[in-house]
């Protein structure tokens, strides 16, 4: 692949995923990790295993203030390479907030949008002048944007916005040759909302019972396809919500 790829969240779960299989390829990885430095170094490692290079840089993609902080230190790490661009951004740093449309506050809603949408909106259009014509973008949704599941509801909704800004994101910067997509993930095994899916058997089994499969993923089961989709075997696909759910609520 031979490319620099810049994945948020990419300390763990999806994103840490989403970075080996990157390496896998043959490229490069920028992560970024909101507070464990542990679990991003270990990641950075991993990388390094597989013959790859990889940085790890802090972010906290729910604070718009900060980005134009971060594209000046990406644009110092770019140096590493010699580039004064990366090629491409996975939009996957999130968190999950679990409540019913009565009892969701405003906090849990803000944070929801200032991370999922508004935090996505912003950091794209900051990075974009390091993006390189040509470039890829894979945007993360849910499954639960086409089926529902109580007390997900806001989560959902900011998701589906994402699916939205998507499609615009892909007709806008077609100009560029730039390739926009967003991942639809279903239940997944991971430390999302404190390692429900994972470590609750109810929750385990109320998913895993929706997915004609018959189990809950796990990340390497989404890891891969955010990785294809940077492939220039993919270069046409673009402005398309692919769902990597096991056949989850068909």
């Amino acid at each position: 692949m031979n490319t620099v790829s810049l994945v948020t969240g990419g300390s763990r779960g999806l994103g840490r995923s989403a970075a080996l299989n990157i390496a896998r390829k043959g490229g490069d990885v920028v992560l970024t990790y909101l507070g464990n430095r542990e679990a991003a170094d270990a990641t950075v490692a991993d990388i390094a295993a597989l013959g790859r290079k990889a940085i790890a840089l802090q972010l906290d993609t729910g604070k718009v203030a900060d980005f134009t902080g971060f594209a000046n230190r990406l644009r110092e790490t770019l140096r590493t390479w010699q580039r004064d661009s990366f090629d491409h951004l996975v939009n996957n740093a999130g968190h999950g907030e679990v409540a019913s449309i009565e009892e969701t506050t405003e906090a849990q809603f803000d944070n929801l949008v200032d991370v999922h949408f508004k935090g996505v909106f912003f950091l794209t259009q900051t990075l974009l002048p390091l993006l390189a014509d040509g470039g890829r973008i894979v945007n993360l949704s849910t499954g639960l944007t086409r089926v529902s599941a109580p007390g997900w509801s806001a989560y959902a909704a900011v998701k589906g916005a994402v699916e939205i800004l998507t499609v615009y994101m892909a007709r806008e910067l077609g100009s560029r040759r730039i390739a926009v997509n967003v991942v639809a993930p279903g239940a997944i095994e991971t430390d999302f909302f404190g390692g429900a899916v994972r470590d609750t058997p109810e929750f385990n089994k109320f998913f895993a019972g929706m997915t004609a499969l018959g189990r809950v993923g796990v990340p390497d089961d989404v890891g891969p396809m955010i990785a294809s989709l940077l492939d220039n075997d993919n270069r046409w696909v673009n402005a398309q919500r692919i769902e990597v759910s096991g056949g989850q609520g068909i």
